[in-house]
């Protein structure tokens, strides 16, 4: 059905009936499986991102994005924030770990440039009616995420969910 659907949302696009096709999954963990390398690829990928997202959505977004050659320019992350930046989680954590000179950066703004890493996406969409925390965001952009740290924590995560029971 998902080929069939690509197909169909692709052949949208070459009739001039929509600019662009995208596949949205809060969980892509089945989808790496029924990707037909032969079925015409979304223009855009979107997938949870940030440092609330499981290692089993991390590796499933990898997946597709491998499967459908998709660069990070086609790939958004959706709820960096896991739903709000008041959620008690961010009082309890420092994301500012993740990047390099971390402490210019709010824990706020340390998050949303980390979710452009966890998975690798060009764009994150979040969702606000405050255009200060908008410029907020929009400021951690400049902030350098330190890749050895991602890597090292991609593979607590792994190592985590390996031993935790199905």
């Amino acid at each position: 059905m998902l080929t069939q659907a690509c197909t169909v949302l692709d052949d949208a696009v070459k009739k001039g009936l929509c600019a662009a096709w995208g596949v949205a999954s809060w969980d892509p963990s089945p989808l790496p499986a029924l990707i037909d390398p032969a079925a015409p690829k979304p223009s855009v990928l979107m997938v949870r991102a940030g440092l609330l997202v499981g290692a089993r959505t991390l590796d499933a977004a990898d997946a597709l994005i491998k499967v459908w050659d998709l660069d990070d320019g086609a790939v958004w992350g959706m709820s960096p924030f896991g739903g709000s930046v008041g959620a008690p989680v961010w009082a309890r954590i420092d994301p500012r770990v993740f990047l390099r000179d971390g402490s210019r950066f709010s824990h706020v703004q340390a998050a949303f440039r980390v979710a452009c890493h966890l998975p690798r996406v060009g764009s994150v969409a979040v969702g606000t009616d405050d255009p200060a925390h908008l410029g907020e965001l929009v400021d951690a952009l400049t902030g350098e995420v330190e890749e050895r740290t991602i890597r090292e924590y991609r593979k607590l995560l792994r190592d985590r969910s390996r031993a935790q029971p199905a």
